[in-house]
C-alpha cells in the first residue's frame, strides 16, 4: 500500500489589501506565491505519493478580514484538513537593496519539520543558485506556532534584491521543483 502524504501549502499573503505582501522590481510577492504554490501542488499530485491542498486555490482568493485572521484562516484549514505538513511560501523583502537569499524558517530545531526544511533550503540553494541563509528557529511566526503538523516557512528570495528579484520573475517553475525535490529527499521517494 503507497502512504500518500497530506502537504498543505500555503501561499504566503493576500491579493491586495491587508495582508498584502511585499513588493520590488515590478513584482508582487502575493502573485509569486500563489503561482509557486500552484506549481508544486501539480508536481506533488502528479507524484501520486501526495494529496494536496492550497490555501488560495485562485489568485483573487481572499482569506479573513485582518493580517490575524488571515493567518488564522491558513492555519485552520491546515489543522481541519488534517495536514501531515505544511508549508508557507514567501518572498523576502529588506530596506538594503544588497540583502539577498533564501531561508527556511521553523518553530524549533528540534521539530520534525527541521529536516525537512534543510532538504528544501539545500534543493533551492542548489538549483537556484541562491545565497544560502541557511533554516532559522522562529517562534514568534503564527503560522508556525499554530498548526498542528510540522510547518516551516520558505523565504524563496528578496523580491527587493535585483539578481534575487530576476529569478522570483522568470524561475517560479524551479523554486516550485526545488521545494518539491526537498520534499521527496526528505521522506526518501
Amino acid at each position: 500500500m503507497i502512504n500518500i502524504y497530506k502537504i498543505f501549502i500555503d501561499q504566503g499573503h493576500n491579493p491586495q489589501g491587508f495582508n498584502a505582501g511585499a513588493e520590488g522590481h515590478g513584482l508582487r510577492e502575493q502573485d509569486v506565491t500563489y503561482q509557486v504554490g500552484v506549481y508544486l501542488s501539480e508536481l506533488l499530485q502528479e507524484n501520486g505519493n501526495f494529496e494536496t491542498m492550497l490555501s488560495r486555490p485562485t489568485p483573487e482568493t481572499v482569506l479573513g478580514t485582518s493580517n490575524a485572521t488571515s493567518l488564522q484562516a491558513r492555519v485552520n484549514m491546515a489543522n481541519n484538513w488534517g495536514a501531515d505538513y505544511f508549508i508557507s511560501i514567501h518572498c523576502n523583502a529588506s530596506e538594503n537593496p544588497q540583502a539577498n537569499g533564501t531561508e527556511v524558517y521553523v518553530y524549533s530545531r528540534s521539530s520534525p519539520a527541521f529536516g525537512m526544511a534543510e532538504d528544501i533550503q539545500q534543493q533551492i540553494v542548489s538549483r537556484l543558485g541562491t545565497k544560502d541563509l541557511g533554516v532559522k528557529e522562529n517562534t514568534s511566526l503564527y503560522v508556525l506556532r499554530r498548526t498542528s503538523m510540522p510547518a516551516m516557512l520558505v523565504e524563496l528570495a528578496f523580491i527587493t534584491n535585483e539578481s534575487d528579484a530576476q529569478l522570483l520573475r522568470y524561475d517560479q517553475y524551479q523554486f516550485a521543483y526545488a521545494i518539491y525535490q526537498g520534499i521527496l529527499q526528505y521522506l526518501g521517494l
